[in-house]
Parts: structure tokens; C-alpha cells; sequence
């Protein structure tokens, strides 16, 4: 099921790569989003809120796992490209090891420490102990998230993007039924959405697990899953680490924002969870096309093929800029619709609707600097892209809390924050990406 992208029509390889990992993602944020929507619904706006609430601080850890599995999945798809089968196997079974290890240390860390974690997002007291609960259990099925998402990077890295959105899929299904049975059948509320949620990541886990020892030759490793290879652990740390610390920047900036938003009252807490589930559903193409990149960049680094390198940034920008306008007109005009998705409480679908309409007019910039930390990802340049989203989120933060404390915007204060951080962020990326073209041409 693996896939060799160091040769072959770019355009067809790019789009056949990114499709599938656009259905993965709007598969994963359904998890979330069915949690919202039954909660909202069949609940209460305050169990809504809650698991709004919790959802940042989650996303927090899983992006910082999930940056790992990317680094680790660019050394991968290096070695995949330049045929070394046998370091990439041992590159594989010690980025496994290390990465469990990490996620039962951060789910007990969580599940000890979550009143002292929610209480610096400054949640309402009406909705705390539903937070507590949420939280403690989603925390339990960490181990299940990084396995499965290392899994995924692995496959990708070999040029599968497919195989693990079918696994995700199944998991998906299951997960709405869980909600629907736990939530309205049981009567459940909050604690039947955390248990859905873990259950069916559990199971996308094991479904991955199965396929890749029975599909994968070289992955069917056996004994060799338990081989640490101290030798490459300090490469994989570096690569995994800084990519961890990237991904954890982002979300510990809307973590830092959602606290902000906090203080606003838990309406406005309620229409920021069901503005955000929206605004990252229209955004998954745009990320997804830079993910594809750097995995087709990394075979082709691996390969030594830098022209190929070089036109795949091409062909990916102008997919993302084409993408980004199409999606802030249609956002522009049915965010209310989309809204009422979530509530039926009209001062939620009303702020909400502020929020969606100030974000669709931006999505230019987000396709610009999606693709070009795609680029220097996929050319294994880190320093870059964590420098640039640190600036990108530093940015943000400090604009936000700016204008919720000196303004009256209100939550149309967030939209605007993030603009500040996007234009930072391409004026820092700018001049390094001219250096890198010059010196890929060159070569």
C-alpha cells in the first residue's frame, strides 16, 4: 500500500494525496462537532460550553503528540525516498516507544492536575465540574490518539493517505453512534460524549495496527517494535520536539485566546466553540494541501530531487489561494445556517455569525503561510516554521487581549487578533523563503 512520489506527474500525485487527508480531518473534527451538536441540542447550552471548553486545552496535547508523529514522519519519508529500509525500521520502532511513553506520562499528569489546568482558562463556576469530567475521561484515551496518529504519519510518509482515513471513518461512525446511544438513550450528558470519544479512538488504533501487520511488509517488524536505537533518538527528539513545540504554540495560543473569550460569559463561550468547530472545518483543505506537500517533499528531499521539491510548492500554493477565496465567499454567506447547526439560542448564532464573517474575509493569509510552512517542513528546515508560528500566536495573543481589555468589540476581537498574527508571520517567512528557492534552484 505504499506509494513512491519521488517520480511521476505532480499535480495528480499532490491532489490524490491531499483528498484523502482532507476526509480524515473532517472526520476527526466530527467527533468533536457531533459532541457539540448532540450536547447542544439534547443537553444544555452549559454541557455545551463544557465541552467547548475542554476541547483547546485537549487539542492542546494532541497537537503536541501530533507534532512528534511529524517529525518523526519527515525522517521517515526521507528514508523511505533514499531506500534505507533497514534504518527505517529502527527509525520507526524508537519514535513508537519514546512517543507512548510520553502520552500515559501527560494523561496522568492531566487527570491529577485538571482543576488546577481549567482554572487557568478561568471557566464559569456553573460548568466546572462538567469540565472536570469531560476532561478526566478524554484524557484516558491519549495513549489511543498518539498511536493511532503515528500509525497514520508512518503510512503517509510512505505515500498512503488513504489506508488511515478508511480506519478513521469506521471510528467516526462508531463515535456518533456512541453519542447518540450514551447521550439521548442512556441519558448520559457530558460523561457519555467523553466515552464515545474514547472508545472509537481506541478502535481506529487497533483497526491501523491490524492493516499494518498484515499489508505493510516492511512494517511487519514483530520483536523489532520493541528495538530502541539510542543512536537515533536525539535526531528523532530534535525533529519530533521541535515540531511538538510548533504545534503546541498554536494551540496554546487559542488556549490563551479561549480564556480571553472565557471572560466574556459562557454565551459567548458557547458561540466560540461552535464558530471555531466551523471555521476549522472550512479550513481543512488549506492545511491539508501543506501537510501533503511536505510528505511529498520529504520522498523527494530523500530522493535528492529538489526540482520536484521546488514545483510542488508552486503547484500547492495556487490550489490553497483558489480554495481560500471560493470558501471565504460561501462562508460569508451562510454562517447564520451553519450556526444554527450547532444551538438554537439566538444571541449564540449571533455572535458566532460576527465571528465567521470577520475570519472569511482573511482566509487569503492562511493559504499563504499554510503552504509555506509546508515548504520548509518538507525540506526539514524546523527552525523556520516553529520561529514563525511562535511570531504568528505571540502576535495573536497579545492583539486579542489588547482589544478585549482597551475595546468593545467584543468576540469579533479574536478575528482581528488573528489577522495581526498572520500578517506577522508572512513578513518574518518572506525573506527566508526567497533564500530557499534561490538556493533549490541552485542545486
Amino acid at each position: 500500500m505504499t506509494h513512491d512520489m519521488t517520480k511521476g506527474p505532480l499535480l495528480p500525485q499532490l491532489i490524490g494525496f491531499t483528498i484523502p487527508l482532507i476526509l480524515g480531518n473532517f472526520l476527526q473534527l466530527t467527533y468533536n462537532a457531533v459532541d457539540s451538536i448532540i450536547l447542544g441540542r439534547f443537553v444544555s447550552a452549559g454541557a455545551l460550553a463544557a465541552a467547548g471548553t475542554c476541547n483547546p486545552l485537549m487539542t492542546l496535547i494532541i497537537m503536541a503528540m501530533q507534532g512528534m508523529t511529524m517529525g518523526a514522519g519527515i525522517l521517515i519519508g526521507n528514508l523511505y525516498g533514499a531506500g534505507q529500509t533497514d534504518k527505517l525500521k529502527r527509525q520507526v520502532s524508537t519514535a513508537m516507544i519514546s512517543g507512548s511513553v510520553f502520552s500515559v506520562a501527560v494523561s496522568v499528569l492531566i487527570m491529577i492536575f485538571a482543576g488546577e489546568l481549567l482554572g487557568l482558562l478561568r471557566v464559569d463556576p456553573l460548568i466546572m465540574d462538567l469540565c472536570l469530567l469531560y476532561l478526566r475521561i478524554v484524557a484516558c484515551g491519549l495513549i489511543f490518539n498518539f498511536i493511532y496518529n503515528f500509525f497514520a504519519a508512518v503510512m503517509r510518509a510512505m505515500g498512503d493517505s488513504r489506508s488511515p482515513l478508511i480506519f478513521l471513518g469506521i471510528s467516526a461512525l462508531v463515535n456518533i453512534g456512541g453519542d447518540l446511544f450514551f447521550v439521548i438513550v442512556l441519558n448520559l450528558g457530558t460523561l457519555g460524549c467523553a466515552v464515545s470519544t474514547v472508545f472509537s479512538e481506541g478502535l481506529s488504533c487497533l483497526l491501523c495496527w491490524i492493516f499494518i501487520k498484515r499489508h505493510i511488509p516492511v512494517l511487519d517488524m514483530g520483536r523489532q517494535w520493541l528495538v530502541f536505537d539510542r543512536s537515533l533518538l536525539a535526531r528523532t527528539l530534535r525533529y519530533g520536539s521541535v515540531s511538538a513545540l510548533q504545534q503546541s504554540a498554536v494551540q496554546l495560543g487559542i488556549v490563551s485566546v479561549q480564556g480571553m473569550v472565557n471572560s466574556m460569559g459562557y454565551m459567548a463561550t458557547a458561540a466560540f466553540a461552535a464558530a471555531g468547530r466551523i471555521d476549522s472545518f472550512v479550513l481543512i483543505p488549506e492545511r491539508n494541501i501543506s501537510n501533503a506537500m511536505t510528505s511529498v517533499m520529504a520522498q523527494n528531499m530523500g530522493a535528492g530531487e529538489k526540482k520536484r521539491v521546488r514545483d510542488t510548492f508552486r503547484i500547492g500554493l495556487g490550489l490553497d489561494l483558489v480554495y481560500a477565496v471560493v470558501t471565504g465567499i460561501l462562508l460569508f454567506a451562510f454562517c447564520r445556517p451553519a450556526m444554527g447547526l450547532f444551538t438554537g439560542e439566538e444571541e449564540v448564532i449571533g455572535l458566532g455569525v460576527v465571528y465567521l464573517r470577520l475570519i472569511a474575509l482573511m482566509y487569503i493569509l492562511p493559504a499563504v503561510t499554510n503552504c509555506v510552512q509546508g515548504y520548509f517542513r518538507g525540506v526539514g528546515d524546523l527552525r523556520i516554521t516553529l520561529v514563525s508560528t511562535l511570531l504568528n500566536m505571540g502576535s495573536r495573543v497579545a492583539v486579542c487581549f489588547f482589544l478585549v481589555a482597551r475595546t468593545s468589540l467584543g468576540i469579533a476581537s479574536v478575528p482581528w487578533a488573528c489577522l495581526a498574527g498572520w500578517v506577522a508571520m508572512t513578513v518574518y517567512e518572506a525573506p527566508f523563503l526567497i533564500l530557499l528557492e534561490r538556493k533549490l534552484k541552485g542545486e
